[in-house]
């Protein structure tokens, strides 16, 4: 996200930007939740203002032939799961909430009301914009456009919206970011509280009550990848990772007593077989890379298991 920030905001200068973002973000971070959640706050209104603004040019740009929505070109199966696994990457920021329970007034009850909230509430934005580009440019312009939101509205006589399309872009990752070094950071140091990290990470800052050394070395960790990574591979081993640790989460729904558990067994068993699908129709190179990682700290894992 890092490095998806940098490419709309000044792509000549992406690597140094991305950089200079996971810095300053790790920062706000580390001097409280309240200040995540107050800049939070101000990127997803800039955001949603963007996004209107964009699908209204684009829906009375005069461009709009709804016929375009159907049929779309001659797509299969393994194509639709291909690109449902690279959008998860996308989608999945709606369990950040659950990263911050420790953090949050009454969480068993916050938590299960925020997830699907939020969850839904994304639906309804993404679909609402891919209807409005489809219907003004069709799939086949957007198919082959590097920047198919801003391409969908110069189709129509507001073209000059399309600059828009940029800087929402940029906030929007902005706030993807923001969020995801305050979930890594927590799941860090979780992680360390049981044992799985080294005891170090499992630190609150007395007078911020942050997992401070969480964070900062989260924030480490993320300027060396940025530094390292191009933002496609990025997206791709992202994607695979994140569906991996979610096939982890329905697996341990499965083993939950009937007093413990808040939807059927059969849901947990459904979300376990989409992860595995999906994550398995992205690209090889994602997969490989992705498959390394975790085999890397599954065996770091039964190293401190057996030295236990």
């Amino acid at each position: 996200m890092a490095l998806t920030f940098a490419h709309y905001a000044a792509p000549a200068h992406a690597r140094p930007l991305a950089l200079i973002a996971v810095a300053a973000l790790t920062v706000v971070n580390y001097f409280g939740i309240s200040k995540t959640v107050g800049l939070t706050k101000v990127i997803v209104a800039l955001v949603l203002v963007a996004l209107a603004a964009c699908l209204v040019a684009a829906l009375a740009g005069g461009a709009v032939r709804w016929h375009h929505l159907w049929p779309l070109a001659a797509i299969g199966p393994h194509a639709v799961l291909r690109a449902a696994g690279l959008l998860f990457f996308a989608f999945a920021g709606y369990a950040r909430i659950a990263t911050l329970g420790e953090e949050v007034v009454d969480p068993a009850r916050t938590i299960p009301r925020a997830i699907p909230i939020a969850l839904s509430a994304t639906l309804v934005v993404y679909a609402a914009v891919i209807v409005g580009a489809l219907a003004a440019a069709g799939s086949d312009t957007l198919a082959a456009s590097a920047a198919p939101l801003a391409d969908a509205i110069r189709t129509g006589r507001f073209a000059s919206v399309a600059s828009v399309v940029r800087i929402g872009a940029a906030i929007a990752s902005l706030g993807v970011l923001l969020s995801l070094i305050a979930g890594i950071s927590r799941t860090a140091f979780a992680m360390a509280a049981a044992g799985d990290l080294p005891p170090f990470l499992a630190a609150v800052h007395p007078r911020y009550k942050t997992p401070h050394r969480a964070e900062l070395t989260a924030g480490l960790i993320i300027l060396a990848l940025v530094a390292f990574l191009d933002v496609g591979a990025a997206i791709g081993f992202s994607s695979f990772t994140v569906l991996g640790y979610y096939a982890i989460a329905n697996t341990s729904a499965l083993t939950l007593s009937a007093q413990e558990r808040r939807w059927p067994r059969p849901i947990a068993a459904l979300g376990l077989v989409g992860c595995l699908v999906i994550a398995a129709s992205l690209p090889a190179p994602a997969i490989l890379g992705g498959a390394i990682v975790l085999a890397a700290g599954l065996a770091a894992y039964a190293f401190r298991r057996a030295s236990r």
